[in-house]
């Protein structure tokens, strides 16, 4: 068994054709079959059913499950030692939000790729609940997240604060005031985060504070829809001021202060503790823990 073998049956698992694979893999699909058919007669079993389209058996799937799993420990072996070249270099998958990932990252990693152009990074965006859980269990390298949740198996990092604000469409009655209560809130229709979202269990606390009931005509899971909806005037919202800079300059929407909101949220960096940290990660983490604040809030 070679690792060549276990690299054309992950891609035969996922492309259902030898001739796909073997395009993939730049190999004649004869060769492919080849390499297949010497780990059949090496475990002396068969891992794949050659109907069309192509499937793994399931002895196939098992013996997949355990290449997935060398073929990950090759790739990590030779991280560590390309580390040895001191080129920060490799792969990152960053976890966010979709606001994070619009409003902050670009410059940040526009900055980034051009100083060390052999980093790759990868986005994932998410719910602001699922970065934890998604650098918790190694689905992404690094998450930027608001840090309102505490994990005993990650290391955090914060970078900047934000606060969250209500904002109207200028057609709407409340778009000349400055100031209201969370009071009125309770009148107005809302357009929510959904439940899954930080914002959300912020919001949501603050109304059973001061017991109130809001008017919830629409929930969705992210502040890019809250602020497309809230935009056509479909209802009011509270969302990150740092995600509606550039809607504010632009006069497409009105926010305003309600004093019971004003409090501010850590957003930082999250990646699991005791984890490897190639050189890629350490570059990563090490500049953005060195930018001051200014850098990610300058957008306003």
């Amino acid at each position: 068994m070679n690792i060549n073998q276990l690299e054309t049956l992950l891609t035969i698992s996922r492309t259902m054709s030898f001739r796909k694979a073997g395009e993939l893999l730049n190999l004649t699909q004869p060769a492919v079959s080849a390499q297949i058919k010497s780990l059949e007669d090496e475990f002396k079993t068969v891992l794949i059913d050659r109907n069309q389209p192509v499937t793994l058996t399931d002895r196939g799937q098992v013996f997949l499950d355990h290449a997935e799993r060398i073929l990950a420990i090759v790739e990590e072996l030779k991280q560590k030692l390309s580390d040895l070249n001191q080129t920060p270099q490799g792969h990152i998958v960053l976890g966010t939000t979709s606001s994070i990932a619009i409003q902050i990252l670009p410059r940040v990693l526009s900055y980034f790729q051009n100083q060390f152009p052999l980093i790759k990074t990868t986005i994932h965006s998410m719910p602001s609940t699922g970065v934890m859980a998604s650098v918790e269990n190694g689905t992404v390298d690094i998450g930027i997240t608001y840090l309102s949740e505490r994990n005993p198996n990650v290391q955090t990092a914060i970078l900047y604060y934000d606060t969250y604000e209500l904002v109207v469409a200028p057609e709407h009655p409340m778009s000349g005031l400055k100031h209201t209560t969370v009071e009125s809130l309770k009148d107005i229709p809302m357009i929510m985060l959904s439940p899954d979202t930080l914002g959300r269990r912020f919001l949501d606390q603050i109304f059973r504070k001061y017991d109130l009931q809001p008017n919830i005509v629409m929930e969705l899971s992210s502040s890019e829809e809250v602020k497309r909806m809230v935009e056509i005037n479909l209802g009011a919202a509270v969302v990150s001021k740092l995600s509606i800079a550039n809607e504010v300059r632009l006069g497409t929407l009105k926010r305003i202060k309600v004093n019971e909101l004003d409090m501010s949220h850590p957003v930082g960096l999250v990646y699991k503790s005791g984890r490897y940290i190639n050189s890629a990660m350490q570059q990563f983490l090490s500049d953005l823990k060195g930018m001051p604040e200014d850098q990610f809030i300058s957008s306003e």
